[in-house]
């Protein structure tokens, strides 16, 4: 099917993109916040923008022009608003993860050469203690939750009200302060799932030719609901949910934990949200569940099977008990982050939701392929956004390689290491180190990263990601790892081996079994089940069991070299 491009605003940087917004739909709310029980309040689009310019006014008087300012905290509407205070007219913007432990958190602070950071009530201690240690360059603290200055600690409702009073008094030094588009604005630290993290440098013309491409290819507009549950100092979170959102005119809520999506989708009447893999997992798999306590879940999927070539629209008006479990508006439901199970993928757009896998890294600003409309393949990333070109660098003979990408998406370079950006481009192409093929439509699959790869004995690849899919499967099983392990007799001799991660609960009401012999018994009864319908080089040999959760990061991804060091 020939694909369609809506017609989007043309912004050259995100100064530019919440002037236009805020002309377009300045009445229109940006933001719905729980104040208390059945009481919200609304912050318009005109208001998103006042308040930015009045914040980055009072930056400014803070002698932070130019400056580095990390933001951290939940997600919350006064973190997006710090965010665009320092990217539009004040310096360059670091967010940092919230999961960060103290040690962590101070030597990421130190490495950036942060001078002032926005920070939620939780990291004041820390925070404070860093400042007076003299933590590099750190001298700015600014508190989201304190209403007014004490004991040094600047207040960001506070520094708004003085910033407003400035404009008023005709201070215009942040109001006309110019965008270089094209120069770093933006210090993200990659999650180092297998390495030490490293600093992308995005800039404005980055990240706003991928919102244009976005909005070209995804159907959504200012009547949106957008819940943002990711956290905002991931690039995903933060240009596909937040920065997206305004750039619609559209209106996003924020998620009160992990506990309450489907609360939250409900109370919001949300339309469009983004989740990881394991999300939309956890969901299919406590629908089916719940089909099957009913006595529904045959009748479901005779319906499944009469309705599998009706409409979204048709799909929608027959499981409307289905819709209703997430608050019957969806239209949108993008998932990202790390590989979606297929079957899931299509169990869902088999009920009329639209699931669609998108994909792309930090460097990348981040989306580089989503699928879209009727362009959809389960087990797809999709296509290319319009202004990317991607390709298979060496392919082997069944035309799986490394897939590289081009275009403005592109982060600028690793900051201060010239070693890892020449490693990682070569002539404007960007090497993401996931293998993957293409194929005939332009339809791009993940198999796998490439650092994570088993390679066997006999030169076969094992992708464990692939693998894990099945074993996830497993009713009981909430995550798993896969590695290879050497034999001891031959060191390239690899044998599969798991680590299995249970709910104990579950794994009782399944199979009714409680002991550890019976629970390890009947997960290697479902293990040998699976590898029954794999080639015998993909046999699992061993498995170990836990209920303690896999070290991840914060979007869900294993830490594969932290979990091996464990086993």
């Amino acid at each position: 099917m020939e694909e369609k491009l809506a017609k989007c605003i043309e912004v050259t940087d995100l100064k530019d993109m919440l002037q236009k917004q805020s002309e377009l739909y300045g009445e229109r709310p940006a933001y719905k916040v729980r104040i208390g029980e059945n009481k919200y309040k609304i912050i318009t689009h005109k208001e998103v923008y006042e308040m930015v310019n009045a914040l980055g006014t009072a930056f400014i008087s803070l002698g932070l022009k130019g400056k580095r300012i990390a933001v951290i905290g939940e997600n919350r509407y006064e973190w997006t608003i710090a965010y665009l205070a320092v990217v539009c007219g004040t310096g360059v913007v670091v967010p940092l993860d919230k999961a960060l432990p103290e040690n962590e958190l101070k030597r990421l602070i130190e490495r950036s050469e942060i001078e002032a950071i926005v920070y939620s009530e939780k990291y004041e201690e820390q925070l404070r203690k860093m400042a007076l240690e003299g933590t590099g360059k750190l001298k700015t603290l600014i508190s989201m939750d304190t209403k007014t200055h004490n004991n040094g600690i600047f207040s960001e409702s506070e520094l708004i009200q003085v910033g407003k009073i400035q404009i008023e008094n005709g201070n215009r030094e942040y109001l006309d302060s110019k965008i270089n588009p094209y120069e770093m604005n933006m210090m993200l630290f990659t999650s180092g799932t297998t390495s030490e993290s490293k600093v992308v440098a995005l800039s404005h013309h980055n990240i706003c030719s991928n919102l244009m491409d976005l909005a070209s290819v995804i159907d959504i507009d200012e009547n949106e609901k957008i819940l943002s549950f990711l956290p905002l100092h991931h690039v995903f979170e933060c240009t596909v949910g937040f920065l997206f959102s305004l750039y619609k005119g559209a209106e996003t809520s924020f998620c009160d934990g992990i506990k309450y999506i489907l609360q939250n989708l409900n109370e919001y009447k949300i339309t469009f949200a983004c989740f990881v893999p394991a999300i939309y997992e956890n969901m299919y798999k406590n629908i089916i569940k719940n089909l099957k306590k009913e006595g529904k879940l045959e009748l479901i999927n005779n319906l499944i099977l009469k309705y599998k070539d009706a409409s979204m629209e048709e799909k929608k008006e027959v499981f409307k008990d289905i819709h209703n479990i997430f608050g019957g508006n969806i239209r949108w439901f993008i998932s990202g982050a790390a590989a979606l199970d297929p079957k899931v993928e299509k169990w869902f757009r088999s009920v009329g939701i639209n699931l669609c896998q998108g994909y792309g890294l930090t460097e990348t600003s981040p989306v580089i392929a989503v699928e879209r409309g009727e362009l959809v393949r389960p087990g797809s990333i999709g296509k290319v956004l319009p202004h990317v070109e991607a390709k298979i660098f060496e392919p082997d003979d069944e035309g799986m390689g490394e897939l590289i990408v081009k275009g403005p998406n592109v982060m600028l370079e690793y900051f201060g290491n010239s070693e890892a950006t020449n490693e990682a481009m070569e002539d404007g192409w960007f090497h993401t180190g996931d293998l993957a093929t293409i194929d005939e439509d332009g339809y791009i699959f993940i198999k796998g990263r490439k650092k994570s790869v088993i390679v066997l004995k006999n030169g076969k690849n094992i992708f464990p990601e692939e693998m894990e899919n099945l074993v996830n499967r497993i009713e009981g099983v909430t995550e798993s790892f896969i590695f290879g392990k050497s034999n001891k007799g031959d060191k390239d001799d690899i044998k599969i081996y798991v680590k299995i991660v249970f709910d104990r609960k579950i794994v009782k009401l399944a199979y009714g079994v409680e002991s550890d012999e019976e629970i390890y018994a009947v997960i290697d009864k479902k293990v040998k089940e699976i590898n029954k319908t794999m080639p015998l080089y993909k046999a699992i040999r061993g498995i170990t069991l836990s209920e303690t959760p896999l070290i991840k990061t914060t979007t869900g991804k294993i830490k594969r070299q932290e979990e091996m060091k464990k086993i």
